[in-house]
């Protein structure tokens, strides 16, 4: 099996392997801070009422901060002007401050959605800017690393599920052990060294935004992420319910622990299918491995919402299908992104693709509950695939122009 340890190939820069390991050990550890409300509330919900949109705001917040923070981040070209290391560090310390100071206050009200809408705008400078750290090393394994980078971030997402199937725990420890975590993230990204693959931009350039747009392949490598992004994260945030509908369905005793359990187990998986992705698109190429990834995920979309009365093992195994393939081609967007943009400008496209990325879920997760309350989970789960079939008519399109010979070493 294909890892980190191939790294330590003789043609390999000094220093990438453990650079690397500090970077995906630190994104790992600051993104507990994103999640750590999802798992708190699990746990409070246990022992007292909180309102849904309270609940709806704690989790929210997070996301509308992290698009308010690319915003920022990507209009003044942050990640191409200044050391990527400083800013995740004072990324990471700050959104600690931010998320230990919900230890000692109510668990909901004004002042800690306001603290998680902080959290949020820090973490605009995390995760985008250590998809660029990676980045910076990349030597013919560009969709690799990034896919490493996305596996973090998918273990982390499916978190909050498996806390919700284990015995009591106190919600305060939950936002004291994330802070704890970014606290070590941002001293130990200081020891990661930047690869050779960065140029800096001197000054701030508005029209260096504009080029995902402007720029054709880039484009079509945006409004194939944009695709993709419109079903992943309703699929992660809905799925949990869906399984519990269809479990309770069959009559299975504590069906909500156990929905929570494979609800982590099926998100979990897709680690695997990050990692995979990867590992296939430096070899075969990002639009074939795209394609073929938005073409499966859009099916179980499509189909799964129907499955309901099927036996449990075919709702369950396309489940685990859709978790391993809604996750695949997550990093080759990115990873097409650096490769086809302007290379003193890939930190500030990376992070708008995120941006645009981001905001556009907020729209797909609040839609699939209306469509579910009228027309039920076939029609809620079919509108997902709706995404990634456009998704794949992008990146088909990038793969006939001349600039895809730029990604994957010309594999396209």
């Amino acid at each position: 099996m294909e890892s980190l340890s191939t790294l330590r190939d003789h043609g390999a820069p000094r220093g990438k392997l453990a650079s690397l390991v500090i970077v995906l050990l630190a994104q790992v550890a600051a993104m507990g801070v994103w999640f750590s409300s999802t798992t708190a509330v699990a746990l409070i919900k246990r022992t007292q009422a909180i309102a849904s949109g309270d609940e709806a705001m704690l989790t929210g917040a997070v996301q509308l901060g992290f698009v308010a923070g690319t915003v920022v981040s990507a209009t003044l070209a942050l990640p191409d002007r200044y050391d990527l290391r400083k800013i995740f560090a004072a990324s990471a310390l700050v959104a600690a401050l931010t998320t230990g100071a919900l230890a000692v206050l109510p668990p909901t009200g004004p002042v800690a959605i306001g603290l998680r809408l902080l959290t949020g705008i820090c973490m605009a400078g995390v995760y985008p800017v250590g998809i660029r750290l990676v980045a910076t090393w990349a030597n013919a394994d560009l969709g690799l690393l990034i896919g490493l980078l996305v596996a973090a971030l998918t273990l982390g997402s499916a978190s909050p599920h498996l806390v919700g199937g284990l015995p009591d725990l106190d919600w305060r420890w939950v936002y004291l052990a994330a802070a704890t975590l970014a606290v070590l993230s941002g001293v130990a990204i200081g020891f990661a060294r930047i690869g050779p693959n960065i140029k800096r931009a001197s000054r701030v350039d508005f029209s260096k935004v504009t080029q995902a747009w402007r720029n054709p392949a880039v484009r079509l490598a945006n409004l194939g992420y944009l695709g993709h992004m419109w079903e992943l994260y309703a699929m992660w945030a809905w799925l949990g319910l869906f399984l519990q509908y269809t479990l309770g369905a069959h009559g299975v005793a504590n069906f909500h622990e156990t929905a929570e359990v494979l609800t982590f187990a099926v998100i979990a998986f897709g680690a695997l299918g990050a990692w995979a992705g990867g590992l296939l698109a430096d070899r075969i190429g990002r639009t074939r491995v795209t394609i073929g990834a938005m073409a499966l995920s859009a099916t179980c979309a499509a189909v799964i919402g129907w499955l309901p009365g099927a036996p449990l093992v075919v709702v369950v195994g396309v489940a685990f299908v859709w978790g391993f393939s809604v996750i695949a081609d997550s990093a080759q967007f990115s990873a097409a992104v650096a490769e086809l943009a302007d290379p003193t400008s890939v930190g500030t496209l990376l992070t708008a693709q995120t941006c645009v990325g981001f905001l556009l879920t907020l729209v797909s997760i609040r839609l699939v509950p209306v469509i579910v309350a009228h027309l039920g989970w076939g029609a809620g789960m079919s509108v997902l695939a709706i995404g990634p079939a456009l998704g794949c008519v992008a990146m088909w399109r990038l793969r006939q122009r001349p600039e895809s010979q730029r990604m994957a070493g010309g594999k396209r």
